[in-house]
């Protein structure tokens, strides 16, 4: 499973994005573009998807094997699923009902989930907002730079790791990640914050071990602001 635990690595792997978009169509059930938008019919089933510039539709009810971009956007339509989603420069969303067995990934970009969407591999990215509604991540969620709106109900396996910004360059402008973790959700293993963040707990809400942070906790709806 790939980690963020450097700059360095999200940059390989937008190169490893790069040259999965640029590898040719195979036996006819993979769709490979350069240039432009790829977009996957409802109910329609496919191989590997990609493209370098341009976003990827994946309609309801359709399946992938995988789907990578390196500049554009990502999105699965409710019911819709995939095995691995992965872009470099463009935000990645699950709606309702939509299913990814393996690891969802951006390099820049926001990365959200509807309620009843499902992650079976880590939630990632270096930085973006990381929206999780009322939905299932079962490889933990990382990231450098991204704040975090989990919940309600939110469920997380394996943890939240905010990892320290090792690069040479700013990715966030020296700005504090919010940390939210709402009513009714459920986060199981570590949360390891190794820069600083603004963390917010619900009173309802349950979490495992706290490491390099101190949980603010809140009642009602909403932390303060």
């Amino acid at each position: 499973m790939v980690r963020w635990s450097r700059a360095s690595q999200a940059v390989a792997a937008g190169v490893l994005v790069l040259s999965a978009a640029c590898q040719p169509a195979g036996d006819g059930t993979e769709t490979s573009k350069v240039n432009g938008d790829v977009t996957v019919a409802a109910g329609e089933h496919l191989g590997d998807v990609s493209t370098v510039n341009g976003s990827i539709h994946i309609r309801e009810n359709a399946a992938v094997t995988t789907a990578h971009t390196v500049n554009g956007s990502i999105s699965l339509e409710p019911h819709a699923s995939a095995a691995e989603l992965k872009t470099v420069n463009g935000g990645i969303r699950l709606e309702q009902g939509a299913r990814v067995s393996g690891d969802v990934q951006t390099v820049n970009g926001e990365l959200s989930l509807a309620n009843g969407a499902a992650v079976g591999g880590q939630l990632g990215n270096l930085n973006g907002t990381i929206r999780v509604a009322a939905a299932h991540v079962g490889g933990g969620i990382e990231t450098v730079s991204g704040s975090m709106e989990l919940g309600p109900d939110a469920q997380v396996d394996g943890g939240i790791r905010v990892h320290k910004n090792n690069s040479l360059l700013s990715w966030d402008g020296g700005s504090v990640p919010r940390i939210v973790v709402g009513p009714g959700s459920r986060i199981g293993g570590t949360l390891n914050f190794e820069r600083q963040v603004s963390l917010y707990v619900s009173d309802k809400a349950t979490i495992g071990p706290l490491q390099g942070a101190t949980a603010v906790k809140y009642s009602g709806d909403r932390p303060p602001d």
